[in-house]
């Protein structure tokens, strides 16, 4: 999992989670007009079949620098629009939202995770390519969001409904239109590919400096681990901040929010007004509490693989588990309630015996706060 030069963002789930709700809450019928839509689903076949009505929709970050100015370029050092044509996307997340729409499961998969594509048309719309093992996101350089979803819905053996995709200055707008997002670090960082300065404790960033935070990866030593932890945190912090602020049940400031944002969002053909209209009357209930956030569980961050080299394998009972359990729309964590036994020397004892919480899969709520005792 090495990119020196490309700004990785798992992060982009939240800004896509935050979109979706943000989209939801309005309701407004100009800004279903107003997003740019790409063709994904008309020609995928054999696709898993739904088994509930929860929702499952994939959030990408694509690291095009359309929308940003010449000063941010300069600000991030990410290099000019030009310089990075095409179609990249260092990190994706899977949201799932439960059938009754007061839950949500966030889950980060890793850009190298080993996979293997479908086969497909070549991008000279010609070529017929075989299918073959790759890392996850040579299948959207290669074919979009299309062959994307295709080369997922296979590994996870779950139908994706709904695609968002946002790039680099849609995050940061964002950021900015909720006016800004706090972060906390028990370390100085001063990355100098990532160009963050921070000291340790709690500052609340902008849009250019979020951007620097969820790309930083190298001045703990923990590499894409820590990385993707803190841009977790991020998830959290950026729906705790949109849940809370008052923003999103804002009319006027939602309105700003998305006119400012969706000029920089994709979404699929199929996502249409009344789909948003109605997502908006169900997930009213969905708090930070009830959405946690996870990385696909994994077996080897470390793996190796001749002729693709580093790759991310995932557990092969914990992940197949965890996606069985979104596909029948079941609890991620389960809880035990005590035994009898356990139960009557409680009573005895004057204390209640509370059910045990088993986090198999070593999620965490958008309500906990990651700062502790730096706050």
């Amino acid at each position: 999992m090495k990119s020196p030069k490309a700004i990785k963002y798992l992060t982009w789930a939240s800004i896509g989670i935050v979109l979706i709700s943000a989209v939801a809450w309005a309701g407004l019928s100009q800004i279903s007009g107003a997003i740019n839509r790409v063709s994904v689903f008309n020609n995928l076949i054999n696709r898993p079949n739904r088994a509930s009505s929860a929702v499952n929709y994939l959030v990408v970050g694509s690291d095009t620098r359309e929308g940003l100015t010449p000063a941010e370029l300069k600000l991030l050092r990410v290099g000019s629009v030009k310089s990075a044509a095409g179609a990249r996307s260092d990190t994706m997340m899977l949201v799932h939202i439960s059938k009754s729409r007061d839950k949500a499961v966030v889950i980060s998969l890793p850009r190298d995770t080993l996979v293997t594509i479908p086969a497909h048309t070549g991008q000279d719309g010609k070529t017929q390519v075989p299918e073959q093992q790759a890392k996850l996101n040579a299948a959207f350089a290669w074919g979009g969001a299309p062959l994307l979803i295709q080369t997922l819905e296979s590994k996870m053996n779950l139908r994706i409904d709904h695609y968002v995709e946002v790039n680099f200055a849609g995050f940061k707008n964002v950021v900015d239109a909720l006016g800004g997002i706090q972060v906390c670090t028990k370390k100085d960082i001063n990355d100098p590919k990532s160009h963050l300065v921070l000291s340790a404790g709690v500052h609340t960033l902008d849009g250019i400096e979020s951007l620097k935070y969820v790309r930083t990866r190298d001045f703990d030593g923990m590499g894409d681990l820590g990385r993707m932890q803190r841009q977790q945190q991020f998830v959290s912090a950026v729906f705790r901040k949109a849940t809370s602020s008052g923003v999103l049940l804002n009319p006027f400031k939602i309105k700003d929010l998305i006119s400012a944002v969706f000029k920089t969002v994709k979404t699929d053909e199929t996502l249409n007004q009344g789909d948003i209209i109605t997502l908006a009357k169900q997930i009213r209930n969905l708090s930070p509490g009830k959405m946690r956030t996870m990385t696909v569980p994994l077996g080897n961050s470390n793996g190796y693989v001749a002729g693709l080299g580093s790759v991310v394998i995932w557990d092969p009972t914990l992940a197949p588990e965890l996606f069985n359990r979104l596909k029948n729309d079941q609890p991620i964590v389960d809880e035990v309630t005590p035994s009898p036994s356990a139960s009557s020397k409680a009573s005895k004892s004057g204390a209640s015996a509370s059910p045990s919480v088993i986090d198999k899969f070593k999620s965490r709520t958008a309500s906990e706060n990651p700062c502790g005792a730096l706050k």
